[in-house]
């Protein structure tokens, strides 16, 4: 019987394996014909010029910042439950973010030319931080894995833990500041931009895991511990409630400045899609409604709630980065405040964006490789969370 378990679980895997590489090869497939054919077979121009490829790649690479805060509040703030989500939480966090990163690279043409960014430093632009900080997310985190899985180097565990948790601050502070030093968009430029998508890698991360967490428990006939699923989804409820604090607090702050009350009625009324996204999309199924899910009992005890609400988040994301990302993009930009530009240039003009196949099919590709690299490294290296409960229970970190 033990045996027959043994195939089915490896057919399984070899199903799940083949199925993320054909993803990314479609993507790789897609970044070949936009290469081959120019960018007018995309549905970008000269305004819009960062399309839905980069939605997925912002949503990966924000969401490996934080879902190794899972590893941090184990390791860093010594909390015993999230200890054995640790190696996971490291290996997630590895696949999303090489993910990410070959979406951008792919999407921005020409990624040969990252050898010239990498030699040719550029202090004065955020573009070049980058360029420092994602390889050394990618080496921490290694070392961090290292020291949790081999016993000689446990030592180490707890220094290295905070270096990551440092340093995966900076990264997605940088990734914020792209957007919050960039003054030729309307949306853009605002020092709340930082610390909102550092909370926002929290709930996206979080949200993540949960998901991967389900999977990896119902693929092995395992349930999480009631006290500890309790845990979980009451923090990313709390990580949903801050992400909605700081993006109403954009907002309003946009409202205060009379410059901006024009782009916030484009985003928030006016702008066709984009209104749609954010307030059905982001506002009620991805908060409210895992909001709901979480705290209301009848839902709450309905089963796959907690999941239900993770993906439902992980939706909001995408709908929130898209009103960002492509609605901060089509306002056009006020150069000149109560005057009327005009020129060949369409100054003034909003501007329309219809996502292509390929570029789809691109994002998609991204996680591809986050989803193959994810399902070798659980089946290589067994990284499913095991409890110790009794001990937990004794120690009392399940009841605090």
């Amino acid at each position: 019987m033990k045996n027959e378990f043994s195939r089915v679980e490896e057919k399984l895997f070899y199903g799940l394996a083949a199925l993320g590489a054909l993803v990314t090869a479609v993507g790789l497939g897609a970044a070949l014909y936009m290469e081959h054919h120019g960018h007018v077979v995309t549905g970008m121009n000269n305004q819009i010029v960062w399309g839905l490829p980069h939605v997925f790649a912002i949503f990966l690479i924000v969401a490996a910042s934080g879902v190794l805060n899972v590893a941090s509040i184990g390791s860093v703030f010594g909390k015993a439950v999230y200890k054995p989500r640790a190696p996971l939480s490291g290996l997630l966090c590895i696949a999303m973010l090489a993910g990410g990163l070959a979406v951008i690279m792919l999407d921005l043409g020409r990624a040969d030319r990252l050898v010239v960014a990498m030699t040719h430093f550029n202090p004065t632009s955020v573009f070049g931080w980058n360029v420092i900080l994602y390889p050394g997310m990618f080496g921490i985190v290694a070392v961090y894995m290292w020291t949790l899985m081999e016993r000689r180097m446990y030592p180490w565990s707890k220094p290295v833990s905070v270096a990551a948790f440092i340093w995966r601050l900076l990264l997605t502070t940088g990734t914020g500041s792209i957007f919050g030093f960039l003054v030729a968009r309307q949306a853009y430029q605002s020092a709340v931009l930082a610390p909102m998508f550092i909370i926002m890698s929290f709930a996206w991360g979080l949200a993540v895991f949960m998901v991967v967490q389900k999977v990896m428990y119902g693929w092995n006939d395992l349930a999480l511990h009631p006290d500890i699923r309790k845990r979980m989804k009451n923090l990313l409820a709390i990580f949903v409630a801050a992400v909605f604090y700081f993006v109403a607090v954009y907002h309003l702050t946009n409202f205060y400045f009379a410059k901006q009350v024009a782009f916030e009625r484009f985003i928030l009324v006016d702008g066709g899609i984009f209104p749609l996204l954010f307030w059905g999309g982001w506002l009620l199924a991805g908060t409210v409604l895992p909001l709901l899910l979480i705290f209301v009992p009848g839902l709450a005890a309905m089963r796959g709630s907690v999941t239900a609400a993770s993906l439902l988040v992980i939706v909001g994301a995408f709908c929130q980065l898209y009103v960002f990302i492509i609605g901060g993009e089509a306002f056009p930009l006020e150069i000149f405040p109560g005057m009327t530009v005009s020129s060949s240039f369409f100054d003034g003009r909003i501007d329309h964006y219809a996502p292509s196949l390929p570029e789809f099919l691109l994002g998609l590709g991204g996680i591809g490789i986050a989803f193959t690299m994810t399902v070798v490294g659980v089946r290589v290296l067994r990284f499913l969370p095991k409890d110790d409960l009794a001990k937990l229970g004794a120690a009392g970190s399940l009841s605090d």
